[in-house]
Order: C-alpha cells, then structure tokens, then sequence
C-alpha cells in the first residue's frame, strides 16, 4: 500500500464545490491530488461503510436538508450519487451508518433531531425515514443551549445501542431500535454548559471519549454494554490553563491500539494528544499547533503512522507524522489547499 484514498467534506462558501478527494502518498509523503468529487451543498459531515462501496453525506439543497449517498468507484474512488433523501428545514451535522448498511443515523444540530434511516431497496441504497426523535430542554449557556442542539449519533461497538450527544441541553442519551422505531433506553446528564460534541469508544469497548464544546474538556465514561448506559471517571481539561481567550472543543479521535486519545481545539488550534492507561484514565503528551485556524476534524489514516487535520477558516488541511509509541506528532506539511474544510475521511483498509 503506497498510496490512500480520501475525502473532505466542506462549507460549500467562497470556492468550495461540494466534497473533494485527495490521495495520501506513504513513501513521500505527501498529501496530493486534491480535487472536487461531488458537487453537493454544504457536506459538513461524511462517513464510508466498511467496505468502501458507500459514502454517506450530510447535504443541504435550497431550503431542504438531509442526507446523500454515493457509490465510490473501487479503482479510480470517484463519487456517484445514488439517491439522496431532503425534507424542509437545515440540514444535519453528523452521520453514521451500521456495519451492514442496515441503519443510517443522523444528528440535527438546528432542528434538535436524531433520525434513524433505512432503505427501501437494500441493493440500490434508497433511503427512507423510519424513526425521528426530537429532543427538549435547555442549558445555562443562553447564547448556545437557548434549546437542544444534537451534534453526534452514532453505533455503540456491538451495534446493540446508538448513542446520541446533544450540545444544548448537555446530555448523553441511549437509544436502541425497536421495530424499526428509536426507543430510549438510558440518559446521562452531564456538567451544565458543557455543551457535550462528540464521541468516540476505546477499541476495547469498556470506555468512551466525550468532546465538550464548551468546556474545552474530555470526559472519560465508563460503558455498561448491558443496557448502554454511562458513568462518568475522568474529566480532563483540553487546553493550558493559563489559555483565556475564546475556544471551542471539536473532534475527538482513540488510536486503533487503545493507547492515545486525540482532541482538536478551535481557538488554541491545537491537537491535544493524551497517553491512556489500563484504567481509561488520560495523561496529557502534549499540545501540537495545527498550522491553521479552526480546526475543524482531523483522522487518523489507516496505518495510523500520520494524521491528517482540516483547519476550516485558514482553508488548509495540515499532515502529522504520528509516533505510534510516543503517540507524539511532527507537522509535514501545511499548504494543502482546500476551501472551508470541515470534515476528513479515509477508505478503509
């Protein structure tokens, strides 16, 4: 394997055209070929099933949002639309889908939505709603959390649960599929203005990850997988403490080895990299400047040997030499241009 494929979904504003691709060159290496794959409107989040035969899109279309699905080319990697399904209203903010492309959940930040998704045809990939939850409440922050804002839905590792973070009323909360329809099963509410983002399990499945927004923090959880519920271990502060100016906690990312944990602060536009022990626990590595501002999302690529960051207002993606024992980064380049970056995928090996 000399060469990766991957995607970055983008702000379709000034330049941007949709969803871009771009190759990751191992032996230079280098990020290169940066081009437009699919014109889509404002495709902020992308995720690939398994296999690589399906990339799934947020998308927005006029006054309608929803989600897009392509098929992707197994030899060039190029986009083909297959279906998308809209309704009225902004579009969503996070995608996911099941191992088998069964189930394809979203989270709506403005409308305070989870949705659960299926297809009509399996073969062809038509989708259509099943299940939409819409939350309630609010939180202290009166300029962020005047009403629920879901940011993240996404598949426990056993896929028995979906687990859903809404930034607005700080909670966690549990659900599984019953009958094709999303039923609550447990809820965790977390420290008021925090403003909960993302997730990400640890591979052994005992622990999970949460990135808060507003609080700049990681919250290490315990995970029960009987019936999906939650505790709170750790709290781990993302930012120096001597770092007074605005910041807003993004994506969050564990290493494959269960060793790592890896956050990206906008404001500070830094990665946090933190060092995991046998307890879940995290240890602050270090902060490694990204080279641009906003950092939006960044991946870890398939060895795990670099890690690709999107600094959206800077419109540059930046690529790190990871030390996969010291779990340290090292920049390699910087000057990859790309318009209102947001979000950045691999196909999977």
């Amino acid at each position: 394997m000399e060469k990766i494929k991957g995607y970055i979904g983008t702000y379709t504003k000034g330049d941007s055209k949709g969803i871009y691709s771009f190759t990751l060159d191992l032996q230079v290496p280098q990020i290169q070929d940066v081009k437009v794959a699919a014109y889509i409107e404002n495709p902020t989040y992308l995720t690939i099933d398994r296999t690589n035969k399906y990339l799934y899109s947020v998308a927005k279309k006029g006054e309608t949002g929803g989600i897009a699905v392509y098929t992707i080319d197994d030899i060039s990697g190029d986009l083909q639309l297959l279906d998308s399904q809209l309704e009225e209203g902004p579009n969503p903010c996070h995608v996911s889908v099941d191992s088998q492309n069964n189930y394809v959940v979203n989270a709506n930040y403005h409308k305070g939505t989870v949705q659960l998704m299926g297809f009509n045809n399996n073969n062809e990939k038509i989708l259509s709603t099943l299940s939409t939850v819409k939350h309630e409440g609010s939180g202290p922050n009166k300029d962020r959390q005047e009403k629920p804002h879901v940011h993240y839905s996404g598949f426990t590792p056993d896929e028995k649960f979906i687990v859903v973070i809404d930034l607005g009323i700080d909670k966690l909360i549990t659900y599984e599929v019953n009958d094709e329809k999303l039923n609550e099963v447990n809820s965790l509410s977390l420290q008021p203005g925090s403003g909960p983002r993302h997730l990400e399990f640890h591979p052994n499945g005992q622990f999970a990850y949460l990135m808060t927004e507003l609080s700049s923090q990681v919250i290490t959880l315990a995970y029960d997988r009987e019936n999906g519920s939650f505790t709170e271990v750790q709290h781990t502060l993302t930012i120096p403490e001597n770092f007074t100016e605005n910041n807003q906690g993004s994506a969050i990312h564990v290493s494959s080895d269960g060793k790592f944990v890896y956050v990206s602060n906008r404001g500070h536009n830094s990665i946090a990299s933190f060092s995991v022990d046998e307890s879940g626990h995290l240890t602050l590595i270090d902060f490694t400047p990204t080279e641009g501002a906003w950092p939006r999302d960044f991946v870890l690529d398939p060895t795990e040997k670099f890690l690709v960051v999107s600094n959206q207002e800077s419109c540059n993606l930046t690529l790190f030499a990871r030390n996969t024992t010291t779990g340290t980064l090292a920049r390699i380049q910087s000057d990859i241009a790309v318009p209102y970056p947001v979000c950045v995928k691999f196909l999977n090996t």
